[in-house]
């Protein structure tokens, strides 16, 4: 029998190393499975019916993980983390932490990773002190908000700054920011948090606040997650109130709108909450307010045609106590008064102070029966200095916007001097901005205005312009592709104060990995 020629040699050396390989990644996974299942744990994992860990709130990415931790203690948390540090950069396991899952771009999700399910926490951890002038609350970081505020308001207290939406945990929006109608008084939720519990990308359990380990602190307020998992927070009260007076008013003339937005959050006696929306070719809309609202000129207000115009609307709140009723009614007719809005669009609704922060739900119970919340949320959430505000309404509403059927649109200002500067988060260079947030739904088989595809477009051609005109804009809850272009996000002085902790908290980039801001480095040695 003769030898084997030269290409058929290669041929089988080949095919003997493809099966080598295909081998070797077939039983990667089986070591990282097994190893999890032999860990120590108050709580467990799950291999299976995972699919809920590759879904979220933007509806659009789908990344199955290899396992879900479902913790019952902070020390399931630390071990899990610990495991896969100690496996080294030979594993590409990574770990995200999921909260309810309101991300909007996959960030939530982990291909083939490690979820953990911050909900299973638990709230046996909150406890609220009331003792002295600073009360506060300990919670888990997988506790939602609603049930802090519920919890809180049995000591007649509550936090201070909220997000409009409150079924979210406590954890997600300290990750981000957490933005209201409240932060040009208190600043954002970040602004408004004592101290933290962190568990590293090493596996370390750390207590961190502005006195103690201050870098870790600040770098995990509004770090999109990169430097470890927020497992408790100390969140600071105030007294409760029981009642708030609900106003809207319009506008069709966005630099009165936003003049008097802009006298509102900088005058001292004002409004404890300050909104606004844009509302482009709505029909009916005074009268869908009507279900809520009490209109205070019926008669004009019956009048007011919304259809084929752009109009702006002002959305504030006064809270009070039931005795204090009158004096309040005097002080928010002393303030409208000072406002250009439209008179005849002046509507106004009491409601308790739990129903006013939990409005968002009401709606979502809606939107469920009709099966809408379910749909993709193509959100876009910008922030953008106070000088380009204008170029900015002029060029998107004008031009770009077609109308605002497909959700809100958010728009209102906030003083960057309530925001803590050491934190991770990433604003605008001037000492007023503006929240701009586009809180789409998207018909997945729609080839129409209501379609994905056109939302997204819409979307892209509103950074296109803000990057052209050279706005100075920031994402708020960003999404980015490339490394490139978080360093442009960052600038260059952040994004190399966010890698060098970055590489002190988590330097094999276990965390986050939906952020797609690093990506684990796998070594074959």
């Amino acid at each position: 029998m003769g030898y084997p020629s030269t290409s058929v040699f290669f041929t089988i050396i080949l095919l003997a190393s493809c099966i080598i390989i295909e081998l070797d990644l077939c039983f990667s996974t089986v070591p990282s499975s097994s190893s999890l299942k032999a860990l120590r744990l108050d709580g467990h994992f799950t291999f299976e019916n995972n699919e809920f860990a590759a879904r979220d709130f933007g509806n659009r990415y789908h990344f199955h993980p290899l396992a879900v931790l479902h913790p019952k203690s902070v020390a399931d948390i630390a071990a899990t983390i610990k495991h896969v540090w100690q496996m080294g950069p030979g594993s590409d396991l990574t770990i995200t932490a999921r909260g309810h899952g309101h991300s909007l771009q996959g960030q939530s999700q982990s291909q083939q990773g490690i979820i953990i399910s911050m909900e299973s926490l638990g709230r046996h951890e909150l406890r609220v002190h009331t003792a002295g002038d600073s009360p506060f609350v300990d919670v888990c970081a997988g506790e939602l908000w609603i049930t802090v505020l519920h919890e809180t308001l049995k000591h007649g207290l509550a936090p201070k700054s909220w997000t409009d939406y409150l079924h979210i945990t406590v954890g997600g929006t300290l990750s981000n920011a957490g933005i209201s109608g409240q932060a040009f008084r208190h600043g954002p939720q970040i602004s408004n948090v004592h101290q933290l519990e962190v568990v590293t990308g090493k596996g370390e359990v750390v207590n961190c606040s502005e006195e103690q380990n201050a870098d870790l602190f600040h770098g995990v307020l509004g770090g999109l997650g990169q430097f470890g998992i927020i497992t408790k927070a100390r969140i600071s009260l105030e007294p409760a109130p029981k009642m708030v007076k609900w106003i809207r008013v319009l506008y069709s003339d966005f630099f009165a709108f936003t003049r008097d937005q802009e006298k509102l959050i900088s005058a001292e006696k004002t409004f404890d909450y300050i909104e606004g929306m844009v509302i482009k070719n709505r029909k009916g809309l005074l009268n869908n307010w009507r279900v809520s609202f009490d209109p205070q000129d019926p008669v004009q207000s019956k009048e007011f045609v919304s259809e084929g115009r752009t109009l702006y609307c002002l959305e504030v709140t006064k809270t009070f106590n039931p005795e204090n009723s009158d004096t309040i009614t005097q002080e928010i007719e002393g303030m409208l008064s000072q406002l250009s809005y439209i008179p005849s669009t002046l509507f106004m609704s009491e409601v308790s102070y739990v129903e006013f922060l939990d409005r968002v739900h009401a709606s979502e119970i809606k939107l469920r029966e009709k099966g809408l919340w379910d749909l993709p949320h193509p959100w876009l959430n910008l922030l953008i200095p106070r000088s380009k505000i204008q170029s900015f309404a002029s060029h998107v509403f004008g031009n770009i916007l077609t109308d605002t059927n497909n959700g809100p649109v958010l728009i209102y200002p906030v003083n960057k001097s309530k925001w803590d500067n050491r934190t991770s988060a990433v604003l605008p260079e001037e000492d007023v901005f503006y929240q701009v947030a586009f809180l789409y739904h998207a018909n997945p088989t729609s080839n129409g205005t209501d379609g994905l595809e056109h939302i997204l477009t819409q979307n892209q051609k509103i950074l296109d312009f803000c990057e052209a005109a050279h706005l100075g804009v920031k994402q708020y809850l960003p999404h980015y592709v490339t490394q490139e272009q978080w360093r442009a996000h960052f600038g260059p002085r952040r994004w190399e104060a966010f890698v060098q902790r970055k590489s002190a908290y988590d330097p094999l980039s276990i965390l986050a990995p939906g952020h797609r801001i690093f990506h684990k480095e796998i070594s074959s040695s």
